[in-house]
């Protein structure tokens, strides 16, 4: 796979070529962004996928659901529905898109929204739910709306400096289209992750002049689900595990640290469960020899499949902040006041 992305590489030089001359375009004004007097926070990173962009706003959610009328817009990535959706309780995931109905269901203080064209659907959320702070989900490259702050996430053994463009590496933009971001938070740290790789951190992001947070993911102490069960007691189930996820391989580390035993039953990220899936899934688990056994997946995987297989339970994450949480939250609150 690494020999065919090296291959392809002629095609990145003109994917950088494209992209850069798009950012100048808007630059400079031949393509027209769109300002709003309402703070908007977009959430976003340079590559594709798997940097943790769903609990970053899941955290930004928990910060200002009080004190702040709160609207989450998505495009709703994989949705078979187009156009402008306020989501309400009759809503699917097909209909709206994962992350969002994961949002809408954790959160009753909050509206949620999906709309591919932001600008619109930004202004008819001002016009029918008055919000004072928009969130915008994985809309760092969606630049036809100015935000008012926008937060760039990297993941720690990952970072955007050490990778190249699509399609021989996996970033959306140069490395270069950092400057518009006001703060980088490198994501999935390990909780005890050394000073001496947080400084070498800081030595590859030293150069965009940011503000640079940490954080890791906290995991519930237990599932939920069909089943509430104390992660230190998972070791004693057999778990067939199933996600669509981008990368999980920060869950797969959890299970093992906690010697828990498992079958990975891994999809493609946003997968759109077929009834055949859900068919191999049942036999996979039903294959499972022990009396005590558990069909386990994400969080984000729940939402699509908590109506399609029984007894079936999720383990929730959280992002937290390894230093600094109270100089990020100020810096959001002061930005919104």
């Amino acid at each position: 796979m690494k020999f065919v992305r090296f291959l392809l590489f002629p095609f990145a030089i003109v994917y950088d070529l494209v992209t850069t001359f798009r950012n100048i375009c808007f630059d400079v004004g031949v393509f027209k962004q769109t300002s709003f007097k309402i703070p908007i926070i977009v959430v976003g990173n340079l590559s594709v996928g798997g940097t943790g962009k769903t609990p970053q706003i899941e955290y930004l959610i928990r910060l200002l659901k009080d004190d702040y009328k709160t609207v989450v817009l998505s495009r709703g990535y994989g949705r078979k529905t187009k156009k402008f959706v306020l989501l309400n309780d009759s809503h699917t995931a097909e209909e709206v898109g994962d992350e969002p109905l994961q949002y809408f269901k954790k959160f009753k203080k909050i509206a949620v929204a999906v709309d591919a064209n932001r600008v619109a659907g930004i202004s008819k959320l001002i016009t029918d739910v008055s919000p004072e702070v928009f969130l915008l989900d994985d809309a760092y490259q969606h630049r036809k709306v100015k935000g008012s702050l926008s937060i760039v996430l990297t993941k720690y053994d990952d970072l955007f400096t050490d990778d190249f463009l699509l399609p021989t590496g996996n970033l959306r933009e140069s490395s270069r289209g950092v400057k518009r971001a006001d703060l980088i938070i490198v994501t999935k740290c390990p909780y005890n992750i050394s000073e001496s790789t947080r400084k070498s951190i800081h030595e590859k992001l030293r150069k965009f002049d940011k503000t640079i947070f940490f954080t890791t993911i906290s995991y519930n102490k237990q599932t939920s689900g069909s089943t509430s069960i104390f992660i230190e007691d998972l070791k004693k189930y057999e778990i067939l595990l199933i996600t669509g996820i981008a990368n999980p391989t920060s869950l797969l580390t959890f299970l093992h640290d906690h010697k828990v035993n498992f079958t990975h039953c891994k999809f493609p990220d946003h997968h759109h469960f077929t009834n055949r899936d859900i068919q191999n899934i049942n036999e996979q688990f039903d294959q499972l020899t022990s009396n005590k056994k558990l069909m386990l997946t994400t969080e984000k995987d729940y939402v699509r499949l908590e109506n399609r297989i029984q007894e079936l339970s999720f383990l929730g994450i959280e992002t937290s902040f390894l230093s600094e949480k109270e100089a990020f939250d100020t810096m959001i609150k002061n930005h919104i006041q």
